[in-house]
């Protein structure tokens, strides 16, 4: 008898999250989400009551998000993907604080509560895929949104560091996988008149297909990954008059 499938979704009532997780529910899995918003949650219960099992959640409650986590893996009994989909970002240019706090809060302390639950969640099972959607943002600094490309880069090698750990895993089958998105039309785009917007049905396609695939990391859209080469050898002081 072939086991259900089962998927923890943080950030999953809006955007790449939440199609995430209706992609995931027509693929049979059980999937546990949480949001901020619990009118979007009771939605997407009522729409598949018999597949989901919703969670209130802010990420940025860090002290929260074990017990929010706990509960879902008591409930699902083991699990097989955790997804990580929640964020904030904000056109910074002068430093509010309020805007950076809630950043770090978001992007970083609560991202990584949820990262290294889920890491030890897998370890303890043998088995898992842990999916973090981090951003083209993570290669390189930007003057108008630092906070939120910094957290990104941090994100990026958090993931990475969370891959080279699994070699201490005997069973081989837990799995990293980041995920770097260009312009997808969601809340999270920041600005307007933005090229390559991707529809954000058409991005999580593309996700899930580098999830089933087990990709250690995937550019949404693929044309992205030509931008990341390009980032990467561009020296700072061409960004500097470029961006």
């Amino acid at each position: 008898m072939k086991k259900t499938k089962t998927a923890i979704i943080f950030g999953g009532t809006s955007g790449i999250g939440k199609s995430l997780a209706e992609i995931l529910i027509k693929d049979n899995y059980i999937v546990a989400v949480t949001g901020r918003r619990i009118e979007k949650l009771e939605e997407l219960k009522n729409t598949y009551p018999n597949q989901v099992i919703i969670k209130q959640n802010d990420i940025q409650q860090v002290d929260e998000v074990e017990k929010v986590f706990n509960e879902m893996v008591n409930e699902l009994g083991e699990v097989h993907l955790v997804i990580q989909s929640s964020g904030v970002g904000f056109v910074n240019p002068k430093l509010d604080w309020d805007k950076q706090e809630q950043t770090i809060n978001t992007n970083v302390l609560g991202v990584t509560k949820l990262y290294a639950l889920a890491y030890k969640q897998f370890k303890k099972q043998g088995f898992g895929h842990l999916v973090g959607i981090s951003s083209i943002a993570s290669i390189r600094g930007n003057r108008a949104a630092p906070d939120y490309f910094s957290s990104k880069a941090y994100q990026k090698a958090y993931l990475e560091s969370l891959y080279i750990k699994t070699k201490s895993i005997k069973t081989k089958k837990v799995f990293i996988t980041d995920i770097r998105p260009g312009f997808v039309d969601t809340a999270m785009a920041l600005g307007d008149g933005i090229f390559w917007m991707v529809p954000v049905e058409k991005a999580t396609q593309q996700i899930y297909s580098a999830i089933k695939r087990k990709k250690r990391v995937a550019y949404i859209s693929k044309r992205w990954r030509l931008i990341a080469w390009v980032l990467k050898i561009v020296p700072a002081r061409i960004l500097k008059v470029a961006t």
